[in-house]
């Protein structure tokens, strides 16, 4: 039998593939454990209907008054696992060092499949939106909860924000024409919203994202509501990443000026 020898080359990417291995496993329980850090809570009604949600809570300090942000995902983690919606950006407000820098209260609800954040009916060019009357049984038991939190929990008031991708960025225009006085700033990623109803939240401070190739949610409904709030004399912002598609929340929740924008707003 020959001997068997192993070469540098072998030997190198025997280790490159063991620590790419070790990093992969050290990303993976690094987020685990910022999911556990959000508890599992329901929210009901007095109709019996229920809303499931995460909840990040900053800090065991009694004396505090934090921030509240609404974190609202997209069409892709709908369900009943009350997992889910924290796949995309929900996590990074659960890092040390986010948490450090702006403890904050951070709820993430569940919609459930085959529902929607918001109610509206679109153009069939999906270039303009009208809302309707009533808002979708999601987002009336979403209000419900902000308010609940409001009340019971040691919320700033005055620093409630409101953030949401693709589904959830629809879904933060919903929730602003329909309750603006709930909210201080909102960051909505990749949606869009009725331009005729600008005026009722055209105060409250807005920055949106979206990706210039953006196939799912056609980008010029940002721009739409950019212009409209302009004309209704805000001054929002927009951020366009020109090769980017659906997955502008990839630059948005990382984005640190925002991110620091989005913690100095006040009512």
């Amino acid at each position: 039998m020959k001997p068997f020898f192993i070469s540098s080359a072998m030997k190198k990417s025997f280790l490159f593939t063991i620590l790419a291995i070790w990093v992969l496993g050290s990303i993976i329980n690094k987020l685990s454990a910022q999911a556990n850090r959000f508890s599992y809570l329901k929210f009901g009604n007095a109709n019996g209907d229920t809303l499931l949600y995460r909840q990040l809570f900053p800090d065991a300090n009694p004396k505090a008054k934090y921030p509240l942000v609404i974190f609202l995902h997209g069409s892709g983690e709908r369900g009943k696992d009350n997992e889910a919606q924290l796949k995309w950006g929900a996590l990074q407000f659960g890092t040390d060092q986010f948490m450090l820098q702006h403890p904050s209260i951070l709820i993430a609800p569940q919609c459930p499949e085959g529902q929607q954040w918001s109610n509206f009916k679109r153009s069939p060019n999906n270039t303009e939106i009208e809302l309707n009357p009533n808002p979708s049984k999601p987002m009336e038991l979403l209000l419900g909860l902000i308010k609940q939190a409001i009340q019971k929990m040691p919320v700033d008031p005055n620093r409630v924000y409101i953030t949401g991708l693709s589904m959830g960025g629809f879904g933060v225009f919903d929730a602003l024409s329909r309750a603006p006085e709930l909210f201080a700033a909102a960051v909505p990623v990749c949606g869009g919203g009725d331009t005729s109803k600008v005026s009722s939240f055209s105060k409250i401070p807005i920055w949106m994202f979206h990706g210039a190739q953006d196939g799912a949610v056609n980008p010029q409904l940002s721009m739409n509501m950019t212009t409209a709030l302009f004309k209704a004399g805000a001054n929002p912002g927009l951020t366009m990443y020109p090769t980017v598609g659906h997955f502008s929340w990839l630059g948005a929740y990382i984005d640190q000026p925002m991110i620091e924008w989005l913690y100095n707003q006040h009512k």
